[in-house]
């Protein structure tokens, strides 16, 4: 049975930290570290710091805007409130939605791949059956969606802590000046290939505005949990992948299915499968979050009136967004059975590089009207611009590469 009342406000600022944060750390590291060193080579750490750099510009400009907008479907709105263009803000929503479903494919891969390490379960049943689960949990309710994400997310922290601990030896006897340059085997292209790819790693920020009709105090709560998301992830992936890449080759980084079990072995420490483990625990958390943003940008849509209202229902039980749930469950899993992994993840950075370009834009035009109320968070009017360049860079990079091959 469903309605259509409004959303229950059940987010705390710890809560939605642990929720973006756990979504960005399911959404790469765990998964695509071997990937992004099969590109990028012995240039792996520089391709990740290159990644974190343009995501955490435009991090800035979503944290502005969730402050002055904090509704779901947001970047949608943000759109429309910067353009006016209805139809726009309803692409570039349906783009996020896209991005979402190819995100949550792509970590449902990944959680067959370190399943892989306990069971030879087929890639396709994995996958299917995971989405599954999730997307009963999903409908169940968004405050014990997220607070099973959170509790994950301690868990994935935990597994990272665990990697990096055991190769602390392995960071003092790094080279800096050798860590940070490009592979001369790979090349400029081999680089950004994998910055492009490493992109996908820090998606997950941007999800954390969807649920801002469920959170208290969104316009002060909100800002400050994706700064904290982001900084506590970048500080981990950094030491992760100088750990990674100094214990194991790239090459057989790119050609393990569960690439931090791999690096963890390496180190000489035991019981490898618990990081298989939780790495499958990172896949869940990431795929949870997929589907409430998702869910939630359709749910917004509909309720501008913007697509179909069908979408805007709401269960009357469970206050969740059963029937826009539903579609993205059904979406995940076609494209889990279709496409391979690393496919996903390209076409999740380009579609979610193309939403920052726009979210950027939109910032500038915005400020432009006028300053942002008093007391509200506000970022110099340098940093959409900056942020516009670099996102625009990065996927003019990766075209120039694909025409190239």
């Amino acid at each position: 049975m469903a309605d259509d009342a409004g959303l229950r406000r059940s987010l705390g600022l710890p809560l939605l930290t642990l929720y973006g944060l756990g979504n960005i750390l399911g959404a790469g590291i765990y998964v695509l570290i071997g990937k992004v060193a099969g590109f990028a080579g012995s240039g792996t750490t520089l391709a990740f710091l290159i990644a974190m750099a343009t995501a955490g510009i435009t991090a800035f400009s979503y944290m502005e805007l969730s402050a002055r907008y904090p509704v779901s479907a947001s970047v949608s709105v943000y759109l429309h409130e910067a353009f006016g263009r209805r139809g726009l803000s309803t692409v570039i929503g349906l783009a996020l939605v896209a991005g979402g479903v190819a995100s949550a494919a792509a970590l449902a891969q990944g959680f067959a791949g370190y399943l892989r390490s306990f069971l030879a379960v087929p890639t396709g049943i994995a996958s299917v059956a995971l989405l599954i689960v999730v997307g009963a949990l999903a409908i169940r309710g968004i405050g014990e969606s997220a607070t099973a994400a959170a509790s994950l997310t301690v868990l994935e922290v935990a597994g990272l802590g665990l990697v990096i601990w055991f190769g602390r030896e392995s960071i003092a006897r790094v080279d800096i000046a050798e860590t940070f340059t490009i592979d001369p085997a790979l090349g400029v292209g081999g680089l950004f290939a994998g910055v492009f790819l490493a992109f996908y790693a820090y998606i997950g920020f941007e999800d954390m505005v969807n649920v801002a009709e469920e959170a208290r105090n969104p316009r002060r709560t909100m800002p400050l949990a994706i700064l904290f998301a982001l900084a506590l992830s970048t500080v981990l992936y950094l030491l992760v992948v100088v750990v990674a890449t100094a214990v194991v080759s790239p090459a057989d980084l790119a050609a393990s299915g569960a690439p931090l079990t791999l690096v963890f072995e390496r180190t000489g420490a035991d019981n490898a499968a618990l990081i298989s483990l939780i790495g499958m625990v990172a896949t869940v958390n990431g795929v949870i979050v997929q589907l409430i943003m998702g869910s939630r940008i359709l749910y917004g849509l509909a309720r501008q009136g913007w697509i179909s209202p069908r979408l805007a229902t709401v269960h009357s039980s469970y206050r969740t967004p059963a029937t826009a749930t539903l579609v993205m469950l059904a979406a995940m899993v076609a494209g889990a059975v279709v496409l391979p992994l690393v496919s996903l993840a390209q076409i999740t950075s380009l579609l979610v590089l193309g939403v920052f370009t726009l979210v950027n834009a939109s910032l500038i035009a915005i400020k432009r009207r006028g300053a942002a109320p008093p007391g509200q968070f506000s970022v110099p009017v340098a940093v959409p611009y900056l942020g516009l360049l670099l996102c625009v860079g990065t996927v003019a990079f990766q075209l120039l590469n694909w025409s190239l091959q």
